[in-house]
């Protein structure tokens, strides 16, 4: 699972250590090199978990799906970002002036003290 891209529909296979990784930062931290460049890559869908080869020289637009299962593997990536929300305007975040129907209110059941002087006789 790949914290760089969210949405990584292949693992690729780097051709300097034959290790799988899911995106060239994966690869970045676990190995001390760099990443060698290849014009053949060795792709695994993460739909059907087949190894496919692919010749970066003739790429063309009906490359960009798994040829076992059709896979649409070239999207444009979901990267995981921070969300600063400030407090107070969204009633999700704070509910604390919202009334809830579901919780029952306390009433102050008391003949002494009269809020209401409607229903009195007069």
């Amino acid at each position: 699972m790949c914290k760089h891209i969210l949405n990584a529909q292949v693992s690729i296979r780097a051709p300097c250590c034959k290790q799988w990784y899911d995106c060239s930062e994966c690869h970045a931290e676990a190995q001390t090199h760099p990443l060698a460049k290849t014009m053949e890559m060795a792709f695994i869908c993460k739909k059907c978990k087949k190894a496919f080869r692919k010749d970066m020289t003739m790429y063309e637009e009906s490359d960009e799906y798994c040829p076992h299962c059709d896979n649409h593997y070239v999207l444009e990536a979901k990267t995981p970002h921070a969300v600063v929300g400030v407090e107070g305007e969204d009633a999700r975040v704070d509910a604390r002036m919202l009334k809830d129907d579901r919780v029952k209110q306390v009433q102050n059941r008391s003949i002494f003290v009269r809020d209401d002087f409607s229903d009195i006789l007069g």
